[in-house]
């Protein structure tokens, strides 16, 4: 019996308050907090079967933090909010001896550029506190590096070749909407490809890398190989990998919209002066969009994220792929969400019950794969999102 302050009231803080609720046997209390407290409200209407307490804060401002932590004295804080803002929240932590738990990595707000380093840099300090901080309990990262850590735990002696591969096989029905904060995922995609092979990083043009691989329930579809986060720590994590790539599906509609964005400058992050307001065009765009949460009702189809590996097992090379599934439709009749906040929500959740319980519990700054994967395997699928596994199929990447 735990208290827990959830920051961040967009779709995917909706998804985690609900399952939060949903466990009263782990989760006594629950405190929803965001800039704009209204927001907060309205999900926690959503929860008819118990009360969930609601709050304003800027998570920009340390001292505001600081403040709202020392009044609900949370065991654990889910950091559900910008990533931007990861280094305040963890800061408030560290000022009132608070656990941290998020879903994304750290980066600037003035440069498109994400990375654990910052983030790692606080072992000593959480260490010294006694305090634990799990990084990247969301699907990708998160899942897909428990997966990559059950398979070496329990499939291979070593692993070679991951390919992570995620497809939103959805129909939201706009013209143009992003699954998650427009701002966070226009700066992630539009960035260079990033690989591992052979002991160092291989950079690629946005794009460059494209194949068709065919996705459980789903079909073919156009995959391409961009940069994500948590490929930093897996190979840091997982040594023997040789190569480790990270694959995402893209229509070539959206595509045609993101370069047209990018040539007329609204890509940009960099400030221009407006009748003498300083904007940011990226930011601008941002409001013209339509919300990740607003795109739930009557959104079909279905995501497919995993992990594709190969590896050695006993002196023979193995292959093992291990997949979620998840319905945007079910999504919406659990959470009201769709299925890229709900399969980002209850991860989160669900990393924060087996902390709260001991079973992810020890001092200092990590990322998910650096613990057990087993008790998460074994509940996951209870909490919505259940995985299937293939042995020595086709892995279909070359």
């Amino acid at each position: 019996m735990s208290k827990v302050l959830i920051i961040g009231a967009g779709g995917v803080g909706s998804v985690v308050a609900q399952k939060c609720a949903a466990a009263p046997e782990v989760f006594s209390e629950i405190m929803l907090a965001s800039r704009t407290k209204s927001k907060c409200d309205a999900i926690a209407a959503l929860i008819t079967d118990r009360k969930i307490q609601t709050a304003q804060v800027d998570a920009d401002s340390v001292p505001e933090l600081v403040a709202l932590f020392n009044e609900f004295q949370p065991e654990l804080v889910i950091n559900v909010a910008l990533p931007y803002q990861d280094l305040t929240i963890m800061d408030a932590c560290l000022e009132t001896g608070v656990n941290y738990l998020d879903t994304a990595n750290y980066e600037p707000k003035d440069e498109a550029k994400f990375e654990y380093s910052w983030q790692w840099a606080y072992q000593d300090k959480f260490k010294e506190k006694g305090l634990t901080a799990i990084l990247g309990c969301g699907f990708d990262p998160g899942v897909t590096s428990i997966y990559t850590a059950h398979a070496a735990k329990h499939h291979f002696d070593e692993i070679h070749y991951l390919d992570i591969v995620d497809c939103n096989a959805g129909d939201h029905g706009k013209a143009f909407a992003t699954n998650f904060n427009p701002e966070i995922n226009i700066r992630e995609v539009i960035q260079k490809g990033r690989y591992w092979e052979n002991g160092q990083w291989v950079e690629t043009e946005p794009h460059e890398i494209k194949q068709a691989l065919n996705y459980p329930n789903i079909g073919p579809r156009n995959s391409y190989v961009i940069y994500h986060e948590e490929l930093e720590s897996l190979v840091k994590n997982f040594p023997t990998l040789k190569r480790a790539r990270f694959w995402m599906t893209f229509g070539d509609e959206y595509l045609t919209h993101l370069r047209v964005i990018q040539n007329i400058g609204m890509a940009s992050i960099k400030p221009i002066l407006y009748k003498g307001v300083e904007i940011v065009p990226l930011q601008f765009l941002k409001e013209t969009l339509p919300k990740p949460e607003q795109l739930a009702d009557g959104y079909t189809g279905e995501t497919s994220i995993g992990c594709r590996i190969k590896g050695i097992k006993d002196g023979k090379e193995k292959t093992y792929y291990v997949w979620n599934n998840c319905k945007h439709q079910d999504a919406y009749e659990d959470t009201s969400s769709q299925g890229v906040s709900y399969t980002t929500g209850v991860p989160a959740m669900l990393g924060a019950m087996l902390f709260l319980t001991g079973k992810w519990r020890k001092p200092g700054v990590f990322n998910v794969e650096e613990f057990n994967p087993d008790p998460f395997m074994e509940l996951i699928g209870k909490y919505g999102l259940p995985w299937q596994e293939e042995i020595n199929g086709d892995l279909e990447v070359n």
